[in-house]
């Protein structure tokens, strides 16, 4: 797997995103052909994206994903299959994996990396469950709410954030809690949020708690700059395998990888590694 021998890349991005640049898209198409990938073809994933068969018939060697968590979370989880390489390049608010892979170099910096030959196939770790993919963090849980007021602030409408924040912060204290059911440990009394990392060696598991209001606007702060460790938190250790369950048997609220839904009252998430190679510093860890 990795670069095919052929140059064949196509651009993928989000249009309808709030940090969406016309300008700065076209700085990217430019500088991509400055580094000897002119796209193909640019496309607004509104229009749809190509999952792992569709970028294999096409030929393609190279999907450059321009976008915010949700868009290229999305673009590649579908994109598993494929025999080229995607490209994350920071298009959102949190750009929680080209964080995670790139530091806090900005696309066309990247992208430069690109051109000087910088850049690797690797193979990330990724943790899975029932229709779950999370490429860099998961979060399950009464505290997943905060997420509602992430997407407040990104929409900058401070009188919903404010509202949202409140019922996020209430409903974060009276539960209903999760518990980590496997491996053991943790509290018995639940967690409002139990995050979830794939690392090379396991699942890292962190469980925050909410023993009142203030404590647990504090950790909701801590959450919405996606900072989690700024919150006070139990280290839970690492597992390969983790099962989650609601004390109340109520479905339970998930952020994956920043993106808001919900799922069973009892959930398995594995570790394992995401079928696209993603192009990556050749020195990262």
């Amino acid at each position: 797997m990795g670069m095919r021998d052929s140059d064949e890349t196509w651009f993928i991005y989000n249009g309808a995103s709030g940090s969406h640049d016309e300008a700065l898209l076209d700085a990217l198409v430019r500088a991509m052909g400055a580094a000897g990938r002119r796209p193909a073809k640019v496309l607004d994933c509104k229009d749809g994206t190509p999952d792992g068969a569709a970028a294999n018939a096409a030929g393609l060697a190279l999907v450059v994903i321009h976008g915010g968590d949700g868009t290229i979370s999305r673009t590649i989880g579908g994109l598993e299959g494929f025999a080229g390489a995607a490209l994350p390049l920071p298009g959102g608010t949190f750009n929680l994996l080209a964080r995670e892979m790139f530091g806090e170099r900005d696309p066309l910096a990247i992208v430069g990396l690109l051109g000087e030959g910088r850049l690797v196939p690797t193979r990330r770790k990724c943790i899975r469950g029932a229709g779950v993919l999370a490429l860099t963090e998961l979060l399950a849980g009464p505290g997943a709410k905060w997420a509602d007021v992430r997407e407040g602030i990104r929409e900058a409408n401070i009188g919903e954030v404010i509202a949202k924040g409140w019922d996020a912060a209430a409903t974060s204290t009276v539960g209903p809690m999760i518990a980590l059911a496997s491996p053991g440990g943790g509290r018995d009394e639940g967690y409002a949020g139990i995050r979830l990392c794939p690392r090379g060696t396991g699942i890292e598991i962190e469980g925050y708690g909410a023993e009142g209001l203030g404590d647990y606007v504090q950790q909701g702060i801590a959450i919405l700059k996606r900072d989690f460790r700024e919150g006070p938190h139990d280290d839970l250790g690492m597992a390969d395998t983790v099962i989650c369950r609601s004390l109340a048997g109520e479905p339970i609220p998930l952020m994956v990888d920043g993106e808001r839904s919900e799922a069973a009252s009892s959930l398995t998430f594995s570790l394992d590694t995401l079928d696209c190679d993603l192009l990556g510093l050749a020195d990262a860890r």
